[in-house]
């Protein structure tokens, strides 16, 4: 056998039965207590504890004994394994003959002690451990003698403190359908319309009071306390508050997904044209219907055809998703026609939601046409001939900036071209301009003033005050003239470059007036949903009769205007700020306020605790109630009028007047 083997296993022993005492010490709580998961545990630790020492052993025993035995001349390493060389061999076998000497038990003893510590550390935390398990299984017993000391059965009394004595039954909708419960009184959401009732376990025990934080009071007896939730509130029991949050019945949401733009104009040699709707609701979709409006036709020969068509039930009753990609051919559409539709969805409730989608539109242009430029939304003009369309006026200005580029031209020349392009598009902004009420010189007025001697002069419209625009004179649409002035600020910022003989500079607003143009030939057919108006029936019998019963006057009395804050409401306030008493039926008017001016949830429960605690004779909440009812003035009247104001020598004095 090694040597080394041989001394490791004597340092090994001597270490584990230091560690001995504190493994057995560990032990003794936990069976005087005669718990087993704590022994169990402890056990757990002194397997570990036993690896852990023996695998520090091994690693560390060499270098243990070079540091407390000098005779073994740091060479204790070289009996853990066979030396290779020669001088290794040989103070080994020195080292062999002198370990018996060298290490007696008593030396041994003192190695371990210096590097395997007693572990008193985890003996008390074990103690402490175990004083807590025994001082766990102490609590419930003192708990049930103490309970038990009135003189009552201790199983009896268990029973009668976990009795709740008050059962909270919730009876949804059946349309939502959430099933029925009960429970014990705690905080609850439940959905809208819901029936509430408070009942006793005992109908034989005295009528308890359920105080509602909108006021009311109810009193469950034999017969329960019923409500119906219309709106969060917190009801009050024996001391105790609880919340019961309202969740309102949302209408449905309705997404409309193709198109992804409110007007999207097709392309011309488009053949399909997709549709997807998804509409959702928190209870159950009851009805969702696509509706379809066709128009085809231009000018005063628009016609409309409607249709409409269910959207399909899906497996989950919350949701209705469709979506389709329709052929044009079965929509009707032809070129220059355009598409209008729109989604109605109404869900399940006992008084049903009905929404509607805004309407989406679909174009499909028209081939193009010689008179794309002319729009049909201005009223019709006879104009000259010579008038140039903004697409010639392009075109030439396109031509003369290439000329410029690829042959040398003669100053006078392309000054002559560039002022003629600019006469074009002058004519043309003129033209349009007259439907802004600008003036006009194209049928047989020119631009310049003549002044002759014996002219006539139009003295009102030259030193005259006007008291309209004559922008306003026109009949177009604030959306019709913001693009007519669109169009004509480009046509004058073109022709200021033509005169300045820069056509290159021209070519961006002639573009940019080409598309306000352009965008006023697609605004030429409008489409409104229909509105029918049912006039009340007429009695026959008081016509001609002279009976003005019931009828309203005509004449619009002058009053003054109503107050902003009730006086009721001022008084309030104001007593609050003190410590007096409270007008009467105070709490009617704080609630009345409240219910009426804070719509939040929580700020609203939060104002009616702030008068239950008033009402309880809190001073300390009269503040936070004041500052919730002055919370509520939306509109706070402004005073203009001074206040009267008394002053004294006193007064005077003290503000520095009387020096």
């Amino acid at each position: 056998m090694s040597g080394g083997v041989d001394l490791a296993r004597r340092l090994s022993r001597a270490a584990t039965l230091r560690r001995a005492a504190l493994w057995t010490a560990g032990a003794v709580p936990w069976l005087l207590l005669r718990a087993g998961p704590g022994l169990l545990a402890w056990s757990a630790f002194c397997a570990w504890d036993w690896l852990h020492l023996q695998r520090r052993v091994a690693h560390g025993w060499a270098h243990w004994i070079d540091g407390a035995v000098p005779e073994m001349e740091d060479s204790a390493a070289l009996l853990a394994q066979e030396p290779a060389t020669a001088v290794a061999r040989l103070q080994r076998q020195r080292l062999l003959a002198r370990i018996d000497a060298a290490l007696t038990p008593r030396r041994l003893r003192a190695v371990n002690a210096a590097h395997v510590p007693r572990g008193w550390a985890w003996l008390a935390a074990n103690l402490v451990l175990a004083g807590l398990a025994w001082g766990a299984a102490l609590l419930p017993h003192a708990t049930g003698k103490q309970a038990a000391a009135p003189g009552t059965p201790g199983r009896q009394t268990s029973v009668s403190v976990a009795h709740a004595g008050l059962v909270v039954k919730l009876a949804p909708p059946s349309y939502t359908g959430v099933a029925p419960s009960s429970s014990a009184p705690n905080d609850v959401q439940v959905p809208e319309q819901t029936a509430v009732e408070w009942c006793l376990d005992d109908p034989q025990a005295p009528s308890e009071a359920i105080e509602l934080s909108d006021g009311q009071t109810l009193h469950a007896a034999k017969e329960c306390a019923r409500w119906t939730a219309t709106e969060s509130i917190f009801w009050r029991w024996r001391g105790t508050r609880y919340t019961l949050k309202v969740i309102p019945d949302q209408p449905p949401d309705i997404a409309v997904t193709q198109p992804n733009a409110m007007t999207k104009d097709l392309p011309r040699d488009a053949k399909n044209a997709a549709i997807a709707v998804t509409v959702t609701d928190d209870y159950r979709v009851q009805q969702a219907t696509l509706h379809l409006t066709l128009a085809r036709g231009s000018g005063e020969n628009i016609r409309f055809s409607d249709r409409e068509l269910p959207l399909p039930a899906s497996s989950d009753p919350r949701r209705r998703s469709w979506s389709r990609d329709w052929l044009l051919t079965d929509l009707g559409m032809e070129p220059g026609d355009e598409l209008y539709f729109f989604v109605r969805a109404a869900d399940n409730a006992a008084k049903p939601h009905t929404v509607q989608s805004p309407t989406y539109t679909l174009r499909l242009p028209a081939p193009p046409s010689a008179q794309d430029e002319e729009t049909t939304a201005l009223p019709t003009l006879v104009k000259p001939e010579s008038l140039r369309s903004q697409r010639q006026v392009i075109i030439d200005t396109e031509q003369l900036v290439a000329d410029m580029r690829s042959k040398k031209m003669r100053a006078d020349e392309v000054r002559a071209r560039s002022e003629g392009i600019a006469s074009d598009q002058a004519a043309l902004r003129r033209r349009y301009g007259q439907f802004l009420g600008e003036e006009s010189t194209l049928f047989g007025k020119d631009d310049d003033h003549d002044e002759h001697a014996g002219g006539k002069v139009d003295v009102l419209h030259e030193f005259g005050h006007a008291h309209d625009q004559a922008e306003n004179a026109t009949l177009f649409d604030d959306a019709t003239k913001k693009l007519l002035r669109r169009a004509l600020s480009a046509m004058w910022d073109a022709e200021k470059a033509l005169r300045a003989i820069t056509p290159k500079t021209a070519l961006p607003p002639e573009y940019k007036a080409l598309d306000a143009i352009k965008e006023l030939q697609q605004s030429e057919r409008i489409y409104l949903h229909k509105t029918a108006f049912a006039p009340p029936a007429i009695k026959e019998d008081k016509r001609m009769s002279g009976d003005m019963a019931g009828s309203a006057s005509y004449k619009r009395a002058q009053a003054e205007a109503g107050e902003i804050v009730p006086a009721n409401l001022r008084d309030l306030v104001q007593a609050l700020g003190g410590d007096g008493p409270l007008p009467a039926l105070w709490t009617r008017t704080a609630h009345d306020w409240v219910r009426a001016r804070i719509l939040e949830d929580e700020q609203r429960l939060a104002a009616q605790r702030a008068i239950q605690d008033v009402a309880d004779g809190q001073l300390a909440a009269r503040a936070r109630l004041a500052a919730w009812l002055r919370g509520g003035v939306a509109d706070a009247p402004v005073l203009l009028q001074a206040r009267p104001v008394v002053e004294t020598p006193f007064s005077k004095a003290l503000q520095g007047g009387g020096r």
